[in-house]
């Protein structure tokens, strides 16, 4: 087994920017661990799926043993999934609750303690989290407290392992986006959507895909929250 090429997982992976991040980093030549509930075989000896629930700690204990199984090292690690459930905050049930924190921070937290200390191996590594604009810039009209909470969580942790393994080779960085055409939202509410960023019109999930891209690609940034809103945490 050659351990040449660069590993990297995804989670959230069957749809959306998930699957858009897959696509994207073959293309670089990546061997790529693919993860959600979903997720179908691939026929691509390069990818290897594995179906299961994020929130769920076996997944990501299964998803880094069959990573590195299969190829032999973890490089990133892109922490797609997501829930986000629009409510008033008083309207939140205890089942939302523990829906939206078990994939946004339960997710995140199992499977890249994982992943570092897969990292820690090689002395190199790097995560990216994507989280959303709305932590910094709240919108009249869409209630967000438990997106707030979460994938706050994930910036400010963004900034924490950043500085905890700077010396280890491994970097932290995460991706805030505004609104993207992606599966999750019909295409007649596109307009009003897009109306929300001050640049007028919804971001292409391929706008992440690059922001993506470019981090890993940028050694010498770790810590950083990359807004990729067409200006809406900057205001209005």
């Amino acid at each position: 087994m050659s351990t040449s090429q660069k590993v990297v997982v995804v989670t959230g992976a069957s749809q959306g920017i998930g699957a858009e991040t897959v696509k994207a980093f073959r293309k670089l030549d990546y061997r790529i661990v693919a993860t959600a509930r979903s997720i179908k075989p691939s026929e691509d000896p390069n990818i290897v799926t594995v179906a299961g629930d994020i929130a769920d700690p076996a997944t990501a204990r299964r998803v880094i043993s069959e990573g590195v199984a299969r190829f032999g090292r973890i490089d990133t690690l892109i922490n797609n999934a997501g829930v986000f459930i629009a409510k008033p905050f008083t309207g939140y049930t205890s089942e939302d609750y523990a829906a939206v924190t078990g994939v946004n921070l339960n997710g995140f937290f199992y499977i890249t303690q994982l992943a570092i200390a897969e990292m820690e191996k090689n002395k190199s590594g790097h995560v990216v989290s994507i989280t959303t604009s709305l932590v910094d810039h709240a919108i009249d009209g869409v209630p967000s407290v438990l997106a707030s909470l979460t994938k706050g969580g994930l910036n400010a942790a963004t900034k924490s392992l950043a500085i905890e393994y700077a010396k280890r080779g491994i970097r932290a960085n995460a991706v805030a986006p505004g609104i993207m055409k992606s599966p999750m939202h019909a295409p007649e509410t596109h307009e009003a959507l897009g109306a929300l960023h001050p640049m007028g019109h919804m971001g292409e999930m391929s706008d992440i895909v690059n922001a993506i891209l470019y981090l890993d690609a940028a050694p010498f940034v770790t810590g950083e929250i990359l807004h990729v809103d067409g200006g809406q945490s900057a205001g209005h």
